[in-house]
């Protein structure tokens, strides 16, 4: 009987042990395995890093740059219009100083000597000019007075004075409006620049009226 208390009592301290070492299911120094434990007596649990990286559940904000701005538009300046030439003033006949011209039915031709000016007239209104004119130097004066066209020839050329003579619109013997030069008198005839003498070759026939005034 005191044989059997001390094997239970035996057993009973041994099962105390175990509970208290924390070694169930763990080795014991004798070669079973040990479960750690924290310095107060807790068991710890040791989780593994993990290898999987932290993703920031931010969404990241798309950066602006540049590129997604929208580009500036270069607009090209637009042109000037062009201003209209202002039309010129209609000529007066007032300013005109040939009586007799104006009261002509039909074509008729004004020479003013002294302002170096000539007109051509339809029915006592002008229809061309003024223009400039210049007429017969001293001692080859252009006589004054009322003439009618005698002739006309497109390229005459003048014997006396070796002298082409362009568009001559003759109204008195030797004496005609034809191209000339302007800073140069003439002997007598009217000087005009070559489009003005085209107009009057052009306009005025054989037997219109020609005034010449001083």
């Amino acid at each position: 009987m005191k044989k059997f208390l001390v094997g239970v009592t035996a057993l009973a301290t041994a099962l105390v042990l175990t509970a208290c070492s924390g070694n169930a299911g763990g080795s014991a120094p004798g070669g079973g395995a040990v479960a750690q434990g924290d310095p107060a007596g807790g068991p710890t649990t040791t989780s593994a890093p993990s290898s999987t990286p932290a993703t920031s559940s931010q969404t990241p904000t798309p950066s602006s740059s540049s590129s997604s701005a929208p580009k500036p538009t270069s607009s090209k300046p637009k042109p000037k219009p062009t201003p209209k030439p202002a039309p010129k003033p209609a000529a007066n006949a007032a300013d005109v100083p040939c009586k007799a011209a104006l009261a002509s039915p039909g074509v008729s031709a004004c020479v003013d000597l002294s302002a170096l000016k000539t007109w051509l007239l339809q029915d006592g209104k002008v229809i061309y000019g003024p223009v400039k004119q210049l007429p017969g130097k001293k001692g080859y004066a252009t006589p004054t007075g009322v003439f009618h066209v005698s002739a006309k020839v497109k390229n005459y050329h003048s014997k006396q004075f070796d002298a082409p003579m362009p568009n001559s619109v003759f109204f008195l013997p030797g004496i005609a409006f034809h191209t000339g030069s302007l800073s140069v008198y003439s002997h007598g005839c009217i000087h005009l620049a070559a489009a003005a003498s085209q107009k009057y070759f052009t306009t005025l026939q054989k037997g219109d009226v020609v005034q010449v005034v001083a």
